[in-house]
């Protein structure tokens, strides 16, 4: 055998492992959770309490931090980790009999699926929000929502099969279509199928925090969904949306009701992607069909000038939105740039400035908004929905939604509710820790105390 020279036990200290439970202890002191252990210890009454709520509730919250997959495997990680027993509430004194059995885990998992449970869970997560409103003066200027696809953990029951324990009542199939890029300008129409549940979120966009979240059937529909959880934002977040200046998602949130409800309701800017909606074939059509003119659009709401003489067309430039027309103001490109045309002097009444439109947004709510979609900060801002992909694959990776064992849309909704609280209370663990830059990370390195 190989003897190794004994260090001394400073370096020991140093250099032991400390993240889960240093991360764990910013989840524990972020958190307002005693209302929801009131609860459960009324709802328990005088019965039997070997394992008390208290306990059972930072076993499940420990076990979404150290990325246990299962319950046997947090089970496990408690009988090679005194230390997390410990820190969790466990009575010592019992030795390994402290540790709950794997029933009493399922039956505290049955206690928690209760409307008023989810109703707590979320009221938790409110304060948490609160909470990063008061530490990110920034927290809710740009916002991104999207739907995430989960599958349950049961199959799909038939007609002929008898429902048990095992079926799932709650789920159905949906189906999501999306663009794949196959290079040289090549797109194929790829369709997803899963047979779950969908978690609607909406983040900020900055940090990549939740801000409201949502579980339904997956085949409940992304685009209705969005006025109800802007509502329920605005009913628990006022002072958060107030910040906000625009929302950003994908085109499957593209709608003129959506658009509408945005800038009249909320004075939130769309940043939304769009779908071609014109069926007739048709490439541009004139901006005042009443009057003769040289100016059209796209089915992306782009406005064009049609040179008189050469025929050509060309984007026109755009010079700002007009707030009190409710307009978007357009300038001919040879007056505003400088752009050679042959046609200016018949196009143009003032060959200096030159020609000026104004489109109205009431003329089309889904194509025409505030901030064009031709414009670079409307792709700069469009650019950051990416941050609500990022939240999606920490939910799948980091949190285990990738391979879980959930069944049934209340358990969803409480894993999913649980997940995003440590999620925020990481954060601000973190921020209070000075350590801002970790935010975001549940598995990133902690200084040690």
């Amino acid at each position: 055998m190989a003897i190794i020279p004994q260090r001394e036990m400073d370096f020991w200290k140093k250099i032991e492992r400390k993240d889960d439970l240093h991360r764990f202890k910013y989840v524990l002191d972020s958190l307002d959770d005693e209302p929801l252990m009131q609860y459960l210890e009324k709802k328990r009454g005088k019965g039997r309490n070997e394992y008390p709520v208290r306990v059972l509730w930072n076993c499940m919250l420990a076990m979404v931090v150290f990325g246990s997959r299962s319950i046997s495997d947090f089970i496990r990680e408690m009988t090679r980790n005194p230390t997390l027993c410990e820190v969790v509430g466990c009575d010592m004194y019992k030795q390994m009999e402290a540790i709950p059995h794997h029933y009493v885990f399922s039956r505290f998992f049955n206690l928690l699926k209760k409307e008023e449970v989810e109703q707590q869970i979320k009221e938790i997560f409110d304060g948490l929000v609160e909470e990063l409103r008061r530490l990110l003066p920034d927290f809710g200027k740009v916002l991104a929502v999207d739907s995430k696809g989960i599958s349950s953990f049961a199959k799909w029951m038939s007609k002929r099969r008898k429902a048990d324990g095992r079926s799932e009542k709650d789920a159905d199939v949906g189906v999501k279509t999306y663009d794949k890029n196959l290079g040289n300008g090549k797109v194929e129409k790829v369709k997803k199928k899963w047979f779950g549940f969908k978690a609607h979120l909406i983040v900020d966009a900055t940090y990549e925090l939740p801000v409201i979240y949502e579980v339904t059937k997956a085949s409940v529909h992304d685009c209705p969904i969005l006025e109800k959880l802007l509502k329920g934002f605005k009913g628990r977040h006022p002072e958060v949306l107030k910040r906000c200046e625009h929302l950003t998602a994908d085109r499957g949130y593209d709608s003129k009701d959506n658009n509408q409800s945005l800038l009249d309701n909320y004075k939130i800017v769309p940043v939304i992607d769009i779908r071609d909606m014109w069926k007739d074939g048709e490439k541009t059509r004139l901006l005042d069909p009443s009057k003769a003119g040289n100016v059209v659009y796209n089915s992306r709401g782009e406005i064009f000038c049609v040179c008189p003489v050469m025929n050509e067309m060309r984007p026109m430039t755009y010079w700002g939105y007009e707030d009190g027309r409710r307009a978007l103001k357009y300038r001919c490109p040879a007056g505003a740039l400088g752009v050679a045309c042959k046609g200016r002097k018949q196009c143009c009444a003032d060959t200096k400035y030159g020609k000026t439109v104004r489109v109205p947004l009431d003329l089309d709510r889904r194509l025409f908004v505030p901030l064009p979609r031709s414009t670079p900060k409307w792709q700069k801002l469009y650019n950051k929905r990416s941050s609500i992909e990022r939240v999606n694959s920490r939910l799948d990776v980091s949190f285990g939604f990738e391979n879980h064992t959930i069944r049934g849309k209340m358990k969803m909704t409480l894993f999913i509710g649980v997940s995003l609280i440590v999620m925020l209370a990481m954060a601000v663990g973190h921020i209070n820790a000075g350590e801002k830059k970790l935010m975001r990370s549940l598995v990133g390195a902690v200084r040690a105390a």
